[in-house]
């Protein structure tokens, strides 16, 4: 089983506008609503693979109730802790005429207090007994210790299980004083990490503390280190629908890899056909296990020289 954690999940909202008039009332022609943050992808796209998961997440407010419920809706287990509070909601608004296009709005969510981490902990711990792989990712509520992932590694490294992590800022800083089993990064939270924008560069700096490393960089794809291997990983899209997501996809493609025992180069496959699955429909986070299986061989994998 691979245990999602999420600690701050949220619920996207896509509004289709004629026009974006600032100051003016806006009427909204349709609405969609998913649920979201990255965790909450990573267990939809292990779920819709077929990949046994449970999601564990803080839950606040009605929109934690719908969150939750969507979730549990698609077959996939959940747990957690409950705060007061909402969960977020992120909008996106879209516009056909206006200059301004998909303007975003974030509402700041709930606030976790050092008490509620302390029950997260608790409940992670707990959920730990059962899992083979462990994904951390996303940001945490306000209050939340910016040492919360770290402490999360330092309790899954005691008990000798694989933690793949994404996040960024001082929540990564903070978990990189542990050891990690793997890690997935864009290009832009690479640079900001390491310091450098080439990507032989920072896979040298993050195997001091890391054995596997996704690094991936827009269209140009998925570079994967790991056993001794740096692969990279491509697919080519006819068209790309939406791209929201397509990292969380790709870092429970990985995670599946790693689940199901199989080598570097199909661990790489797996993480870019999730990916690209995810550009291929408009609902947001979410894949559909026949676009992963349409897109599996069309995975172009090349094996790449250090140095």
């Amino acid at each position: 089983m691979i245990l999602s954690v999420c600690p701050n999940p949220s619920i996207d909202t896509y509004a289709w506008l004629e026009d974006f008039r600032l100051g003016q009332a806006n009427r909204i022609s349709k609405q969609q609503e998913f649920p979201g943050g990255k965790g909450v992808h990573v267990a939809m796209a292990l779920n819709e693979a077929g990949e046994s998961t449970k999601l564990l997440a803080s839950w606040a407010g009605h929109s934690g109730i719908w969150i939750k419920s969507t979730c549990e809706e698609l077959g996939i287990a959940t747990t957690g802790v409950e705060l007061r509070g909402m969960n977020r909601k992120c909008y996106t608004f879209l516009s056909e005429t206006s200059s301004v296009q998909n303007t975003e709005l974030m509402e700041p969510g709930p606030e976790m207090t050092q008490k509620d981490f302390d029950r997260f902990a608790g409940v992670f711990k707990r959920e730990l007994e059962k899992a083979d792989v462990v994904v951390l990712s996303g940001s945490w509520p306000k209050g939340a210790p910016e040492t919360a992932y770290q402490e999360l590694i330092a309790i899954a490294n005691r008990e000798e299980k694989n933690v793949i992590l994404d996040c960024s800022g001082v929540q990564l800083e903070r978990a990189l004083e542990e050891n990690v089993f793997g890690i997935h990064l864009n290009e832009h939270e690479a640079k900001q990490y390491c310091g450098t924008p080439d990507v032989l560069d920072a896979i040298h700096k993050l195997h001091e503390k890391v054995d596997l490393i996704a690094l991936t960089k827009g269209k140009e794809g998925l570079y994967l280190s790991y056993q001794g291997k740096l692969i990279h990983a491509n697919v080519t899209l006819e068209k790309v629908i939406s791209t929201v997501g397509c990292g969380d996809c790709l870092t429970a493609g990985v995670a599946h890899g790693v689940s199901q025992g199989v080598g570097v180069e199909e661990i790489a496959r797996y993480g870019a056909a999730f990916g690209a699955a995810n550009c291929l429909r408009a609902d947001l986070g979410m894949i559909y296990k026949a676009d992963v299986e349409q897109l599996l061989p069309r995975v172009i994998i090349n094996e790449l020289t250090y140095g």
